[in-house]
């Protein structure tokens, strides 16, 4: 039997993504992880067994970065684009302000994935902001769900702090708390977990209270092989290299030899973000504390992209000038150079090769270090390491056995490890040509693909047979509301069911049978469980949508997942407590009881009386209450945030899920159903109605029904011919 081709949906939301000429180092965002991602869906897309593959990311448009940014999709080949989401703005941001705009961006994906008419096969989510997306819309539309961390919260909050820097700074700056509960999350829902090394797997995910909920696999990343190829490697193939690469060649070297007095010394190589875990300063006292190194070689640091140090972030900046005073403090002039911008695509491949063809060395001297891609270029042209003795470069060395491992806060160690290789021709020549063949055994991203591809074959299988054996499916609603472009939603109470049930099995019967065209959903002030329990006491279905607690909530399928999008948009300038200690001194107000109370919303009975609406606006406008306010029944007064209500959850949904309101049917009977009765949905008003809802006679998109409750609702789909 013919395999089934896989369309692949990845996310990576931060930084800034293109297909060509990465930014890398601009920022502390812009690193390691979008050349992965992008290096990963372009050789996944090679694959035959795949059909697509999307890297979804944050739409930008800023003035202070590329317009290259703001492309909506930008087509790389035919089987790989880049879908860019807008969301909170079009500002360039640091990644821990994301946060709170990461349901609006699941929002407006599954409003692109409807409109593109194709449901991923599996959702693939990077670092902890991506994974909380792509676990919520791999739970929406019921797919294999796979997370790479990248770097984890847990170990970063210990670091920070054994750093010396205060827990509520580190909380508020680095949204970390935030973070380790999703990554926490995102650990119990996803079917697999790739990794680069075995460590990470046992002293990184190790810490997390949910580190055995998931499946692991070591899948190391790759290399581009045609732009990092050995120093060597244009006089093998005897030719001359084009004039792209001489110029490129003759512009390091121009910039390189600014800095140095002697020009034919072996370069010791740093490249890497200016972030203090990076330890540029480590490796700076290294140097500058060794004469006999000095002596022996030049230092040259690539620490990212620069224009004005004082322009930047406050860690970059740190470590920034620290580098400059370090260089002052061991009169590093003439000796160290610190250039400030590089063109990655071009220059830094061959900075490798200019490192290596002068017998220098590589160093990565990181605190800590996940996994270390700069190790894998700097080896696959020729250039031996020195690395940091912890995470991704001991597997690294162990596999390439092309350098040495070294205590990172030993500066001592540090140059130790150096001169034991640019000072012995044999040793440095040993650890070259390692690096060179063994990064080509081990790491490729061909070999990365077809691994994950093996591994996703076991992930889809494992989860479609728990979805067979399970005694119900795993939530896919998405997957059917994706496929609806019609919907009729009602109220409960005296408009569903009411004290005529006569034709509730017959309206039930008429849904059922049309259930592949008509999406049903309901719309009540009851909560979610009160509204279950009565629907199944009457025997009516599980709705495909619940939007519950007068607006304030909405729930999806028979599993009642919750839209936490529409959670997040109602939280914008609600403060329950200030409206509930400031309608506590009103006297003809009875707060209801406790399991009719919500996170949105505040229940009183009122009985009806001159001027006590009055009050209640004025009393909540004049301390600058934003809220809605909801009478129903001449009994029942809700308080809602401002952006709630049933008629506003419903406008919500129709451009979530792409759904025109002319194609959304509401019914209703009460005056907490007068809203979503508004605008350009079909309303039905059903005969027992109450008095409130008399006004919106005189709307012609409004029907009122002579028969109550079901009955009137048939009566309703008979006069909008959705019923014949």
């Amino acid at each position: 039997m013919k395999k089934e081709k896989r369309y692949i949906q990845m996310f990576s939301l931060h930084g800034l993504i293109r297909g060509d000429n990465l930014e890398m180092g601009r920022d502390a965002d812009t690193g390691g992880q979008i050349k992965y991602v992008l290096e990963e869906g372009l050789e996944l897309a090679k694959q035959p067994e795949v059909n697509r593959v999307d890297l979804f990311t944050r739409r930008i448009n800023d003035k202070t970065v590329s317009e290259d940014y703001g492309v909506a999709i930008e087509v790389i080949n035919e089987k790989f684009r880049i879908v860019r989401i807008p969301c909170g703005g079009g500002k360039y941001m640091r990644k821990e302000m994301l946060w709170r705009h990461l349901d609006e961006f699941i929002d407006k994906s599954v409003q692109f994935i409807k409109k593109e008419g194709c449901l991923p096969d599996v959702i693939h989510g990077h670092y902890a902001d991506a994974g909380y997306v792509a676990m919520q819309l791999s739970s929406l539309f019921g797919v294999p769900f796979v997370f790479t961390g990248h770097s984890l919260g847990r170990p970063k909050k210990q670091k920070l702090l054994a750093d010396g820097m205060s827990e509520d700074k580190v909380i508020k700056k680095y949204m970390i708390n935030q973070r380790i509960e999703a990554e926490e999350d995102v650990l119990e829902s996803a079917d697999m977990v790739v990794t680069s090394t075995r460590q990470e797997v046992d002293e990184q995910y190790g810490q997390y209270d949910n580190q055995e909920k998931t499946r692991y696999r070591v899948i190391p990343p790759g290399l581009d092989l045609e732009k990092f190829y050995p120093y060597y490697h244009d006089m093998l193939a005897d030719k001359e290299p084009d004039e792209e690469t001489l110029h490129t060649h003759a512009s390091i070297h121009r910039e390189l030899e600014r800095f140095f007095k002697s020009k034919d010394k072996p370069i010791v190589l740093a490249l890497c973000r200016p972030d203090k875990r990076k330890n540029i300063s480590g490796l700076i006292e290294a140097f500058g504390t060794d004469r006999e190194l000095q002596a022996m070689a030049n230092l040259a640091i690539f620490a990212g992209i620069r224009k004005d140090i004082t322009d930047m972030e406050e860690n970059e900046q740190g470590v920034l000038t620290e580098m400059l005073l370090l260089m002052d403090k061991y009169d590093l002039y003439g000796k160290m150079a610190i250039p400030k911008k590089h063109d990655f695509q071009l220059e830094v491949p061959e900075l490798y090769r200019i490192a290596a063809a002068s017998k220098g060395v590589f160093v990565n001297a990181a605190l800590t270090e996940p996994f270390g891609l700069t190790l894998l270029e700097a080896a696959a042209a020729g250039l031996p390491l020195v690395a940091t003795d912890d995470g991704g470069p001991r597997d690294i060395l162990a596999n390439c056995e092309n350098g040495k491992l070294v205590n990172p806060t030993d500066s001592k160690a540090i140059a130790t490890a150096i001169k034991s290789i640019v000072s012995d021709p044999d040793v440095w020549e040993t650890y070259s040509k390692n690096g060179i063949l063994n990064v080509r055994k081990h790491y490729t991203w061909e070999t990365h693909a077809r691994t994950y591809m093996e591994e996703l074959d076991q992930v889809v299988k494992t989860h479609d047979t728990e979805a067979k054996d399970a005694a119900k499916p795993p939530a896919a609603i998405g997957r059917r509301l994706a496929r609806l472009n019609q919907f009729f939603i009602t109220d409960i109470d005296n408009t569903l069911i009411g004290d005529d049930n006569s034709k509730l099995e017959e309206l039930v019967d008429f849904l059922q049978k049309n259930r592949s065209k008509i999406g049903f959903g309901i719309a009540t002030g009851r909560t979610i469980d009160s509204a279950t329990e009565v629907l199944e006491k009457h025997g009516v279905p599980v709705p495909d949508i619940m939007i519950t607690s007068v607006g304030s909530e909405i729930y999806y399928g028979t599993d009642h997942y919750m839209d936490q999008g529409w959670d997040a948009h109602l939280s914008y300038h609600w403060n329950r407590a200030k409206i509930r200690a400031l309608l506590d001194e009103l006297d003809f107000l009875e707060y209801q009881e406790a399991d009719t109370q919500r996170k949105h919303k505040i229940s009183y009975n009122m009985a009806p009386a001159k001027d006590r609406l009055t009050v209640i606006h004025d009393l909540l406008k004049k301390n600058r209450c934003k809220y809605t306010l909801i009478y129903s029944h001449e009994e029942f007064l809700d308080i809602l945030p401002h952006r709630a209500s049933k008629g506003k959850a419903i406008r919500y949904l129709s451009y979530k899920w792409n759904i025109p309101l002319a194609n959304i049917m509401v019914a209703g009977d009460s005056g907490n159903d007068a809203e979503m009765l508004r605008g350009d949905t079909a309303g039905i008003v059903v005969g027992n109605y109450s008095s409130e809802l008399e006004s919106m006679r005189r709307s012609r998109k409004v029907y009122f029904a002579e028969a109550e409750s079901a009955g009137g609702i048939l009566q309703g789909m008979q006069r909008y011919k959705w019923k014949k």
